[in-house]
């Protein structure tokens, strides 16, 4: 069920209620009777388990770049530095 924020107008009280989305809003304090208004609060969630973006696939970027200075020829001791074989 989700937890919604009310502000009082009078005494700046917050509130935290939990309502059905099919609820009507609060229309009065309950501390001193006086008009509220619903807050818009910020979300937030946990991604959980396998299969995320986050979890699974963000950190394999960075183990590629590794590779590349490993990826290098090495260089043939018969031939001159200046040319290739």
């Amino acid at each position: 069920m989700p937890l919604y924020e009310y502000q009082c107008n009078d005494c700046n009280e917050i509130i935290e209620v939990m309502q059905k989305f099919s609820d009507d809003p609060l229309r009065e304090c309950t501390k001193c009777g006086g008009t509220v208004e619903k807050l818009i609060s910020q979300s937030s969630f946990v991604l959980k388990g396998t299969g995320w973006y986050a979890t699974d696939y963000a950190n394999k970027k960075g183990a590629d770049r590794s590779k590349d200075s490993s990826d290098k020829k090495p260089e043939c001791a018969t031939c001159p530095s200046s040319s290739t074989c």
